[in-house]
């Protein structure tokens, strides 16, 4: 048999390199397929967190690492066919089983970090809310050791009391939101409804400032939790406040006692004069009581018409509405002061 030729022996070599290059892109091209076609390794839900600069070849190997893929190299490969290496953002995901690579870089890419709640209730006081939002595991605390004072000038508020200033609902934030930003997003969002509402408001009412309206629904919301009544509660005190008359509501007289208080009321914390006490002060107190919600604030801006001037607790949570001392007596001596069973 002939010996080759030297340009036939490099002819044959380049066309074994061709055949094997072409093979192995196709074997490639499989697996690729393959690997970006089928679901990855998760039997259940699992929590992945991204570090800030993680790079996609990162990405790849951790998940790598923890078992969610086999191969980081095929992700690192997916993505960058896919135009999705420079747009991975950090933080928390939950991966769920069924997911597949590219879905996984989608959804990393549009940040769909896992949300976490924290709701602030209608009704608490600003000091509760702080307590709860310094319980919460995935804010990152900077406020600790400050006093109210400090972290209204951290908020950009120097010298305003931060009562009523919140709006009670449920937040939701990725881990490692600020515990000054979650203010920040309360305040706006009070801010912003109380604005609203304002603009809204029903006319003749007898208040001066977005603030005193916020002060008289911080009362409504702390004097009944009965949808029904709101309204119509707002009614009895804008009267009482058009008719000069003390307000006179237990409520204001709780806040005013503050640790003092120990959950009864006497006639002598009645008569005790503060700032917030409205039986011994006319019109409204200084500041709110409490964190109102929409509803209460809807209330106050948009009380009920009548004649009632008085009302009393019925004892199951709501209250019956007088027009008259005489018949405000009568309904006390019914609701309040009847005889045990």
């Amino acid at each position: 048999m002939p010996a080759m030729k030297p340009s036939e022996l490099l002819f044959k070599i380049i066309a074994i390199t061709v055949i094997g290059v072409c093979l192995a892109g196709a074997w490639l091209a499989l697996e690729l397929f393959s690997f970006k076609r089928n679901p990855v390794n998760l039997s259940e839900e699992k929590i992945v967190v991204i570090e800030p600069g993680s790079s996609l070849n990162r990405i790849a190997l951790q998940l790598q690492s923890e078992g969610v893929i086999d191969h980081a190299r095929y992700l690192t490969l997916l993505g960058r066919w896919h135009g999705k290496a420079e747009k991975l953002q950090a933080g928390e995901y939950l991966l769920e089983p069924g997911m597949k690579p590219l879905a996984i870089l989608d959804k990393m890419v549009a940040g769909e970090v896992l949300q976490y709640a924290l709701t602030v209730v209608e009704g608490w006081t600003f000091r509760e809310m702080l307590q709860a939002v310094r319980r919460h595991d995935k804010l990152q605390h900077t406020l600790a050791g400050l006093n109210t004072e400090q972290i209204m000038q951290r908020l950009g508020m120097p010298g305003e009391h931060p009562e009523g200033r919140f709006l009670p609902e449920t937040y939701y934030f990725a881990a490692g939101l600020s515990d000054l930003d979650f203010l920040r997003r309360a305040y706006q969002a009070m801010s912003e409804l109380l604005q609203q509402e304002w603009a809204q408001r029903a006319t003749g009412l007898p208040y001066e400032s977005p603030y005193e309206a916020l002060i008289m629904a911080s009362i409504i919301e702390k004097e009944t939790a009965v949808p029904a009544e709101r309204a119509e509660i707002a009614g009895v005190f804008v009267r009482r406040l058009e008719k000069g008359m003390r307000l006179q509501t237990d409520t204001t007289v709780i806040y005013g006692l503050g640790e003092d208080f120990d959950g009864n009321i006497r006639r002598s914390d009645l008569r005790r004069d503060t700032p917030y006490n409205t039986y011994t002060r006319r019109g409204l107190p200084p500041t709110p009581i409490a964190l109102p919600g929409a509803a209460a604030i809807h209330a106050a801006l948009h009380p009920a018409t009548g004649d009632s001037l008085y009302f009393v607790s019925k004892g199951d949570g709501s209250h019956y509405f007088s027009a008259t001392l005489e018949e405000h007596i009568n309904a006390v001596r019914q609701y309040q002061l009847k005889p045990q069973q």
